[in-house]
């Protein structure tokens, strides 16, 4: 009886500090503009006061788990210090899976991120973007579908 106390107190202790950890507290977060495909054109979402983000992947093929996805925020009227997307399960906790995105010129924000592999055939996600301002973090979410690599 006391090992299984304790195990349901560290599931518990896991599950807090996970959602601690994805630092979602504290962010404004603004709806898409439009539903979008990801892997076939960029999404949108207003800011607010004349503010734009913009998300784009590289995956003409769509997104497949495991594999390397570039990934390029847009941000206009937004002066932001960081920028990063997270990956997270939409029916299915999946942990965290937060990219870093380097700045470049004009807003633009790029880096690498990848899908991690998951039981199901077809997974749906979100991409969390987050968007650090001296003012604040805002914040936009995109629906997305994986599907598993077929070998």
């Amino acid at each position: 009886m006391m090992l299984a106390t304790l195990l349901a107190l560290a599931a518990a202790l896991w599950y807090v500090v996970s959602h601690l950890e994805r630092g979602d507290q504290g962010v404004a977060w603004y709806p898409a503009a439009a539903p979008c495909e990801l892997h076939r054109s960029s999404c949108q979402a207003l800011l607010g006061n004349s503010r734009r983000l913009s998300l784009a992947a590289d995956a003409p093929r769509g997104i497949r788990a495991l594999d390397l996805l570039p990934l390029t925020v847009t941000l206009e009227g937004v002066e932001a210090t960081a920028v990063h997307v997270d990956f997270v399960g939409r029916d299915m906790d999946m942990g965290l899976h937060r990219f870093p995105l380097d700045a470049q010129d004009n807003g633009r924000y790029e880096g690498m991120a990848q899908v991690p592999i998951c039981t199901e055939s077809t997974m749906p996600w979100l991409a969390n973007v987050v968007v650090e301002t001296g003012d604040g973090r805002l914040g936009s979410r995109f629906d997305f579908t994986v599907e598993r690599r077929v070998p």
